[in-house]
Parts: structure tokens; sequence; C-alpha cells
């Protein structure tokens, strides 16, 4: 691995991370990949944030709380370092390509023209570090008709299929309330640098990993979707998630999500409460037969579900080991820590104070990875960063007075924040 820059120590005293040593140059904007950014420094990469002068509207999802410093940027950006350029300057470009020069991976989702005028295309790129793994995550594969196109996560839903399934069951497409495709498509960066990392170490060689969003969220779409259609004259869709009546289920006091999936589980919940007789049904019967006509059944289940309360229905459904759970509202698994199962913590930021974090959900010999830096200020590393790229005090201070690079200072911000409350 490219050791140009100083290792980012793992404060938490535990083992090494699996990507300590690994340095990724990160130029993204909005969540796709600022996500994937994050889970590579959330498994111990040190990652440098190249900011613009145009400020990413990542930074502001989930309303501002401080300049530059969201609800969202608060995870988004943590474990990461932030310089902020001008990179349509020749010093700002200098700047970038010599942090390319000492890096492992270069990520970015900016649109190839763009790239391509800044000087940190491919080629460009490859020619300042020809060992560097060169991600470029965009809507549409390079060399499609829509290579050029721009992307935001409604647009590939609207794309892949995503509201039509929801107009499929509510008569009116909609759009899944969440960030899919951003987030999808960030998981799969991920995946894309951790088997690039692992080929480099074997053969040498770095390359382009290529992670169109049309591409990532289609193909997960369709591992269980794609059904008949696999075979020609099929459709698409599978039909037990696609049925009205899947739930979840009104109960005399809530909302109750039911899963009786195996024969056992069926049999169990409907001998318990009387209605063993729909179990002569061969429908009831084999567990093909439920998948091939899941309205009939869960409109058995639902009318089952009304006849009590949501709670009888949990305890019921655990005592006979049918899985089960009540319908919680998101703000209920947040504040509740026996909800979030210790998936959320507090933490402190040095200018906001108090806020949130969302754990890495994979866990390594049974420990959660540490948030070893807070979320930076746009810019707040920039001096500390041309330091240990050999830059002295005097070119310091002339890139900032000609405002190539821009700096942020922590006191600063923190003081501000304080008097603005």
């Amino acid at each position: 691995m490219s050791m140009s820059f100083t290792d980012t120590a793992n404060t938490a005293g535990t083992e090494p991370l699996p990507l300590e040593g690994v340095t990724v140059i990160e130029l993204g904007n909005v969540v796709m990949v600022p996500f994937a950014a994050q889970l590579l420094g959330d498994l111990g990469a040190r990652v440098i944030r190249i900011e613009g002068e145009r400020k990413d509207s990542g930074r502001v999802i989930g309303g501002v709380v401080a300049p530059g410093l969201s609800g969202a940027a608060l995870n988004l950006q943590r474990n990461k370092e932030s310089i902020q350029l001008d990179l349509k300057s020749a010093d700002g470009l200098e700047i970038a390509h010599r942090l390319v020069a000492g890096a492992d991976v270069f990520v970015t989702n900016m649109r190839r023209g763009a790239l391509g005028r800044l000087g940190l295309d491919h080629d460009t790129v490859v020619e300042v570090n020809p060992a560097i793994i060169y991600v470029a995550a965009n809507g549409f594969a390079d060399g499609s008709p829509d290579a050029d196109r721009p992307a935001f996560d409604d647009i590939i839903q609207a794309e892949t299929g995503l509201p039509a399934l929801t107009g499929r069951i509510t008569g009116r497409p909609r759009f899944l309330p969440t960030l899919i495709a951003d987030k999808l498509s960030g998981m799969y960066v991920v995946q894309g640098v951790l088997a690039a990392l692992v080929r480099r170490g074997v053969t040498g060689r770095g390359g382009v990993v290529e992670v169109p969003m049309f591409d990532s969220v289609l193909s997960f779409n369709l591992v269980e979707h794609l059904a008949g259609a696999a075979i020609e004259g099929g459709h698409a869709g599978y039909s037990r998630i696609l049925s009205e009546h899947r739930g979840p289920h009104r109960t005399k006091d809530g909302w109750v999500a039911v899963m009786p999936y195996s024969d056992e589980d069926w049999r169990a919940l409907y001998e318990h409460v009387g209605r063993g007789d729909e179990l002569d049904d061969p429908i009831f019967q084999d567990h093909a037969l439920r998948l091939e006509n899941p309205d009939i059944v869960y409109k058995s289940l639902a009318e089952v579900m009304a006849q009590g309360t949501t709670q009888e229905w949990v305890d019921l459904c655990f005592e006979l080991g049918v899985p089960a759970a009540p319908i919680h509202d998101l703000d209920e698994v947040v504040d509740d820590p026996g909800l979030h199962r210790g998936v959320i913590a507090d933490a402190t930021h040095p200018v906001v104070g108090a806020y949130r974090h969302v754990h890495y959900p994979v866990r390594f010999d049974g420990e959660h990875t540490p948030v070893r830096t807070h979320a930076p200020l746009i810019g707040e590393n920039t001096e500390a960063l041309l330091a240990e790229l050999g830059y002295d005090e005097d070119d310091t201070a002339r890139l900032l007075a000609a405002g190539a690079a821009t700096t942020a200072s922590l006191d600063e911000a923190a003081d501000a924040f304080t008097r603005q409350r």
C-alpha cells in the first residue's frame, strides 16, 4: 500500500482495523460517494476529502446545525479529513495531484466531462500514480448512450422500476422513502474497492472500478423480482412481496408484522386460533403454493390479526415460535436503546456538541469499529495536509491568500456556534 501520508491511529486501542494503511482520496458529493468513503473510513482507511468552492449539498441533508455540518453530514463525513481547494486553479490542481500521488484509491461521482476539464480524469490521475485504484461512480455506464446524463436517486429508482412495483400494490407509483439508489451504489463502491485492493495485492496493478447506479439498483432489484421473467415469456415480480394483503396487518389497537413462513408456522398459529380447518386447503399446506397464492393466504391472515391486540399477537407468536413484531415508528427506534439494540451511540463533536452516530454494522471480533475523527469542517485539515505534502509556511500562506486553498478554524467555528445558540 502507498504510505506517503502519516498513518491515522486507531484510537480504540483494539486490533488494527482492516483498512489501516490504505489512503483514499474522495472527490464526491450528495450521498453515494460520501457514504462509500464513510464506510471505507469506518473500516480504517485514511480518507481525505477534497472539497471545492461549490458546496456539497450532502452537507445540508437533515438540517444544518453548524456551517457545513448537517444532521446527515455528522455521520457521512466522519473518519475523514477535509481539504478545500480551487481545482480550477493551477495551484489547486497541483495540490490535488500531490494528494493522488500518495494515495491508494481515488473515488469520485463527478461527471466525466467535469473531471476531464479539471485534470482529474482517469488518464491524468494514472499518469500521476500508475498504481492507483480509480473508482468512477456515475448514474450510467461509461460508453452507454446515457453516460453523460445527470442522475439522482429518484431518477435511478424510476428507471429501474422501483416506483412501478409500489404501484402494483397501491395503484400509484411511489418512490421508496429512502435514498436506496445512493446508499446501495455506495455499498457496491466499497465492494469494488475491496476487491481491487485484493487484486492489486496479488498483481501490483491498480485499474478502474466503475459503479453505475442504474446497474447497481437494477441488479439488486432483480434478485427476487426477476422471478418468472428468468425464463422467456415469464413476468417479472415476486408475487409474495407484491400482494396488497401482505401487511403489516391491522390489529384491535394498532399494527403488527406476522410472518408464518414454514408449514409448521402456519399449522401452529391457525390451530391455536381455531382456524385449523383452513389448513385442509392445499394452498395452506404447501410452501410453493402459498407463494403462488399470496392474496389468499395473506387475506386470511389479515382477518385473523384483526381479532386481537398487537401485544397479544406478539406474545402468542413468540410462544409459538412464529416470527412477529410490532410496527415501530422510526423516532421510537432512534430514541429507545432497547429498540435500536446499540446501533446508535452518543458522541460529542467539538463544534456542535452532543450528537448521535450510527455504528458501522459489521463487527470485528465482537467490536464495533470506532469513530476515530468526527466530521470535519469544510477545509478544517487544509493547513495540516499542505504541510504534510511538503508546502512550507510561506507556500501555505501564498496558497491561502490566492484562494487556491481554503482553511477553517475549529476554535472559531465552535465559538461562533456557542454564541449562536
